[in-house]
């Protein structure tokens, strides 16, 4: 997911006007820091593209966060039952 998104990043936000994403790295640390953090205070996308890009890297990203919560609950309470 981090590779794919910042592909894509890189290639919806390099040419948009005022934009902080201008080579690979930029977008390699900008989606990195969106998925560990689940939206941290960087910079919003510009684009169209970038701004829905950034709504996928967030629904993705808190979808794992919380199926990870959910598998240690279930763990814990199915530990507890036995």
């Amino acid at each position: 997911m981090d590779a794919i998104g910042t592909f894509l990043m890189f290639m919806f936000e390099r040419d948009a006007p005022g934009t902080q994403i201008t080579n690979v790295g930029d977008s390699l640390f900008w989606v990195t820091a969106q998925l560990l953090t689940i939206s941290s205070q960087m910079s919003a996308p510009l684009t169209t593209g970038g701004r829905i890009m950034d709504v996928v890297l967030m629904t993705y990203a808190m979808t794992v966060v919380t199926a990870l919560a959910g598998s240690f609950g279930a763990f814990f309470f199915h530990t507890r039952e036995s």
